[in-house]
């Protein structure tokens, strides 16, 4: 093959091999703007059994009394569904239980997510090298830690007297967080002036955004195919 054969083809490898790198790219990047999240708020392995601390989350009211909680849900923000349920216990100033409970959400009211945690994006393991045009399917990521504040309507079922409705703010301090929300913890506004408990103590929160797999391009059409080697021969 002559030098200009040789160097055609390379031109040739290289083009489809960065139209390759930026079909991925695009497809990652929508991948991890995903709408759908799962959430733990101080339960499952956000708890460490040998440090109190960590679940279940606790927050305090001016007035001293306070608030244990713990659950878990999922929500989606393009739909603005979700679910999600847990547990509760109001205790008062000196430590006495009021009352305890399940809470369960009505509503999202809003979601800002930091984006994904530093070094979430799986590294390896991804190859760039051209695939023969087609329909491809992507691996599907992993769930990836995802910071990000959300704000819910929920209703507190006490096991005795009446329910109340409050609003729960969750905040989970990966990726680009705000200065004013760097640490992890939740906040609880109830209803019907019994208080604003927005002094956390203790206690993990973490969003997964999870990515279903995305579909690569198919057969390019006529104005997007590469030139062939004839082509450029011809040119």
């Amino acid at each position: 093959m002559s030098q200009n054969g040789i160097s055609r083809q390379m031109f040739i490898w290289f083009a489809a091999s960065s139209l390759a790198a930026s079909l991925f790219a695009a497809s990652v990047a929508a991948q991890v703007k995903a709408s759908e999240y799962t959430f733990l708020i101080a339960s499952g392995f956000l708890c460490d059994p040998g440090d109190s601390s960590t679940c279940p989350a606790t927050l305090k009211s001016t007035s001293g009394d306070s608030y244990e909680m713990s659950g878990a849900g999922r929500l989606d923000t393009q739909s603005k569904a979700v679910q999600a349920a847990g547990t509760f216990s109001h205790r008062a100033p000196n430590g006495t239980l009021i009352d305890t409970g399940v809470w369960i959400v009505n509503e999202l009211v809003n979601f800002d997510s930091y984006g994904v945690a530093p070094g979430a994006i799986p590294k390896r393991g991804v190859t760039l090298a051209p695939q023969p045009f087609g329909r491809k399917l992507l691996p599907k990521l992993p769930p990836l830690p995802t910071g990000g504040l959300a704000a819910f309507r929920i209703l507190l079922v006490p096991t005795s007297g009446a329910s109340k409705t409050a609003v729960l703010q969750v905040n989970c301090a990966l990726g680009n967080v705000p200065r004013e929300h760097s640490v992890d913890g939740i906040q609880l506004s109830v209803d019907r002036n019994s208080g604003e408990f927005s002094e956390g103590v203790s206690g993990h929160v973490l969003f997964l955004s999870t990515q279903a797999r995305v579909n690569m391009p198919g057969k390019p059409t006529e104005n997007d195919q590469l030139p062939s080697s004839a082509e450029i021969t011809k040119n």
